[in-house]
Parts: C-alpha cells; structure tokens; sequence
C-alpha cells in the first residue's frame, strides 16, 4: 500500500465541484442494488484480491487536504460505501480508513461528517449469511450502520490496524441479530433471515 507525503493543495471551489460531480456521477443509484432487500454474494466476490483503496485518493485533492488537516498519511482503505441514518436513511459516502481512524466524508459537497479513532471501536458486528450489512459498536459515541461488498476486506484492515496501534483486539460477533445505537437516544434491531434465493433484512425500532 502507498504511502502519502505530507502535501499542502491549493483547490479551488470550481475545481473541488468539478472533482466532486466527476466522483458522486460513480456513485449512481445502481450503487444501491447490492445492498437492498434479498441478497446473495456472488461466487466472485469469494475469491478476489484486495486492493485497499478503490478511490485513488490521492486523485482527489480534497480528500489529500481532509487527511493532510487531521495528520493522516497512510489510507489502508477507501471505497463508497452506503451508511444508515438514524431516520432510517441510506445515503452514499465515502470511507477511508487510515492507521488511526476512520472517515465518514459526505460525497454530496465534500464535506467531513464523522472522524472515528479506530481505538474507539469495540465491536464489529455482521451476520452468518452472504450480506452486506456490518455495524461499528462505539461505545464512547453512537454507532455506525454500513453496507458494503467489501465488508469482509473492512473488518480484515479493521482488525489488523486496531491489533498493531492499540493492546485490544477487535471483537468480531456474527449474529442474525444485533442491536445498534442509531442515535444518542436511538436503540434498533437489524435481523437477517435467510430466504429463497439470499438473505432478507428487517430493521426494528427498540
């Protein structure tokens, strides 16, 4: 995996729109295919080499200078992922996952929505079926409801960069059922059934 130097960029607003229009048009809704109602993982997806960053940050000076500001150099991980509101909203963003934390960037106005110490994180929590669906127990903070086809390469560079910066490993619990704090105040339930044909998800509010 590369390693960034330290770089100041000067970006405009034209260009930074530019830029943002060029990434969220690789964002469409067909992204959220994959994720919605029943799944099932493709044999592909079982057997394919991990790249860490499917972005090219370093293509993106707005996310170099977002990085640059918090003193994080080394990207282990960035693709688009979907993340669930509270509300019970899906909006698309981006994830980075650097050696000390993880990014929650709005794709939308390039915007830094949550930075996360991965020392933070307690739990990685998914279910025993072929999904996409994965949540980050926080205990200090409210959690995080993501999906991603790539899950399976989040909780490995997850776990990997938790094991070597802290003295705890990553506990990692896969259940048909979890609860999440959608919010400060917010508890819900996500349940994964396995059905003809894949998996079939259901939320309910606690």
């Amino acid at each position: 995996m590369e390693r960034y130097s330290k770089v100041e960029i000067e970006d405009s607003k034209s260009e930074r729109r530019l830029r943002l229009r060029s990434l969220n048009n690789n964002l469409s809704s067909d992204d959220q295919e994959p994720f919605m109602g029943i799944k099932v993982r493709r044999n592909a997806s079982r057997h394919r080499d991990y790249k860490g960053d499917y972005l090219d940050v370093h293509s993106y000076p707005f996310l170099i200078k977002l990085l640059n500001k918090q003193g994080d150099k080394h990207v282990l991980f960035a693709d688009k992922v979907l993340k669930f509101t509270g509300s019970g909203k899906i909006k698309r963003c981006i994830l980075m996952i650097t050696d000390f934390a993880m990014y929650i960037v709005d794709t939308e106005v390039g915007a830094l929505k949550r930075r996360i110490a991965i020392a933070a994180v307690e739990k990685f929590c998914l279910s025993e079926f072929s999904d996409n669906f994965f949540a980050l127990i926080i205990p200090t903070e409210y959690d995080l409801l993501m999906a991603s086809t790539r899950k399976t390469e989040i909780v490995t560079i997850l776990s990997e960069a938790i094991k070597n910066t802290s003295d705890f490993e990553l506990e990692v619990v896969f259940s048909n059922r979890f609860e999440y704090n959608a919010a400060s105040d917010l508890v819900k339930e996500i349940q994964f059934e396995n059905v003809e044909g894949g998996v079939k998800t259901k939320f309910l509010r606690k």
